[in-house]
């Protein structure tokens, strides 16, 4: 357990703004080191066949201007391409994404480390009016990084590839998304959120992604 909740302390999380084509947006940023090169880190994140051992499946036209669609549902254009350090795509998910397209777009940025390591930053703008921001927080998509950053550092480091809903299931799992989900409260705070709006959104993203009885005994042991 103690190397998966120190993955989980590896990453800075931030709450930002941006402007996206639909308008304002706030971001959820990640950022961390992988003991890996930087080829080494832009080929896992951009060879499909890599990408699809720890995130999706992924298919698509995969070059600068074309489109892709990962396994789970999530799809959209290459907008940006400039290797091995920045890559930027729309990011579009779940029934009616496209009737409000240029919504969400992800960033990676890479840069090469001091030691032959990589510094990866991801950076996640989704519009305001997105419909679950309201109730999840920045966790609506914040905890979902977190567990394909880990499902990553495994992989680069000694090619385990994690099964992510075997993972979310078992009580490491449990307990890195609770985690995970508090994690991304304090960013919303610090990123100027409403108190009473951060806890609920708190507890929203832990009962999504825990079951209730887990999430309900997580709460009890934690005051």
């Amino acid at each position: 357990m103690k190397d998966v909740l120190d993955e989980l302390a590896a990453a800075r999380r931030k709450m930002g703004t941006a402007t996206l084509p639909a308008g304002e947006a706030y971001t959820m940023e990640l950022r961390r080191r992988y003991d890996a090169h930087l080829d080494d880190v832009w080929d896992a994140i951009t060879s499909p066949e890599r990408l699809s051992r720890w995130m999706k499946p992924v298919t698509g036209d995969l070059r600068l201007g074309g489109t892709f669609e990962l396994d789970g549902g999530e799809h959209g254009e290459i907008l940006r391409c400039e290797p091995p350090r920045l890559l930027r795509v729309s990011w579009m998910f779940g029934p009616g994404a496209d009737e409000w397209p240029g919504t969400s777009e992800v960033e990676v940025r890479l840069s090469p480390g001091s030691a032959g390591d990589t510094e990866f930053e991801l950076i996640h703008a989704a519009a305001v009016g997105e419909p679950m921001f309201p109730i999840y927080g920045p966790g609506a998509g914040g905890v979902g990084w977190d567990l394909h950053l880990l499902t990553l550092a495994r992989f680069l480091g000694d090619g385990e590839v994690l099964d992510h809903e075997e993972f979310r299931a078992s009580p490491d799992g449990h307990e890195f998304s609770r985690r995970s989900a508090a994690a991304w409260g304090e960013a919303h705070l610090a990123g100027g959120g409403e108190p009473d709006h951060v806890a609920a959104a708190v507890e929203a993203t832990t009962a999504f992604y825990l079951p209730t009885g887990d999430a309900s005994a997580g709460r009890a042991g934690q005051r």
